[in-house]
């Protein structure tokens, strides 16, 4: 039970209760995207069932687009009185999902349809024209919706499913591989049919996954049996290249995971050590950053400083302000800002996005 409203239902927003006892609160002024799931074991009815449920259907962008509602008690007359009374009888089909098995039968016809386009996952790299990768893009999209969805029944087992956990890692994998082939691709003049795709990434983002899962993986790594090292190695390295948000840190990963970790004696100096091997890399890289590209380097410092506290992109001017020497002509400024942004992004994307624990 919950004596004090205020501070419970912020600690429920700041994902600190995991499991929260009601009696008669709240129905009202309580909001929190992050509640997924209500178990009901009393008798609502009308304005107080639908605030009851309502509680559960805050979505977080497309990361949960429903939430789940357990009932101990036959409620379900009641809920289609109390949907009608509120909207209206046709709302109901609308508002409450269909069973799981409905879901599960949608995600295999979108995974046999997959299957159409790419039979296996290493044939999406031979895919022969945009065309086809955007149907394979479309094809794996649905099937990532379907996952989302399946994925808040407290029923979902992957044993359900024709595709197995590892496919849908694997076909993942493939996806992101060709969102960042769009992304960072501008050098052809010839406009891409992919280049207006929403790939929507925030299916696959997972907020747990940040620096400190990383150290706790590579403490896991570090302390398994030297047989079976390769095979944990594979599976960390198989979850980087899964996350968005990792993808572009994954060479460096790898990297401390070879030349590092195996001089690391105690897994306790394993976040010291990753923090200055981090700390190296990123010193040159932006070494390299200014000299190839001929840039001061307190001016290009303060501008990266400045973006990270604004989250604004720097200006054409501000980025060939940063260039030593004669300025480019007035037919090379656009290629010369675009190249400057686009490094100084992927800088920061690499060694400053996401490595707060």
């Amino acid at each position: 039970m919950c004596p004090n409203k205020g501070s419970n239902s912020k600690k429920v927003k700041e994902r600190k209760i995991d499991i929260l006892l009601v009696v008669n609160m709240f129905l009202t002024g309580f909001d929190s995207p992050a509640l997924n799931t209500l178990y009901v074991d009393k008798n609502l009815r009308y304005h107080g069932l639908i605030q009851a449920y309502s509680r559960t259907n805050r979505i977080v962008n497309e990361q949960k687009s429903q939430g789940e509602i357990v009932v101990f008690r036959n409620l379900k007359k009641a809920t289609d009185e109390a949907i009608t009374l509120f909207s209206n009888k046709e709302a109901i089909e609308v508002i409450i999902m269909k069973p799981y098995e409905d879901y599960i039968k949608k995600f295999n016809e979108a995974f046999l349809k997959l299957l159409e386009i790419t039979p296996t996952v290493e044939t999406v790299d031979n895919l022969a024209s945009e065309e086809d990768e955007l149907a394979f893009i479309k094809a794996f999209r649905e099937v990532m919706r379907l996952k989302n969805t399946i994925n808040s029944f407290a029923d979902f087992d992957w044993e359900d499913l024709a595709m197995d956990a590892q496919q849908f890692e694997d076909y993942k994998s493939k996806y992101l591989d060709l969102h960042d082939k769009v992304k960072t691709d501008h050098g052809k003049e010839k406009v891409s049919v992919l280049e207006d795709v929403d790939f929507e990434l925030e299916l696959i983002h997972r907020d747990e996954i940040n620096v400190t899962y990383i150290l706790k993986l590579l403490a896991d790594l570090k302390e398994t049996k030297e047989s079976d090292k390769q095979k944990k190695k594979k599976e960390v390295v198989d979850l980087i290249a899964g996350e968005t948000n990792l993808r572009s840190k994954r060479e460096l990963i790898e990297k401390f995971i070879e030349e590092n970790l195996p001089l690391v004696k105690d897994t306790e100096e394993i976040p010291q050590e990753f923090e200055n091997f981090w700390s190296k890399e990123q010193q040159k890289a932006f070494n390299k950053l200014v000299e190839e590209e001929n840039l001061d380097k307190e001016k290009t410092k303060r501008l990266i400083e400045d973006y990270l506290f604004a989250e604004r992109e720097p200006l054409r001017d501000e980025l060939l302000n940063l260039l030593n020497g004669e300025k480019p002509s007035v037919l090379h400024r656009k290629n010369i800002g675009d190249r400057l942004l686009k490094r100084i992004l992927t800088f920061v994307e690499t060694f400053i996005n996401g490595m707060d624990r």
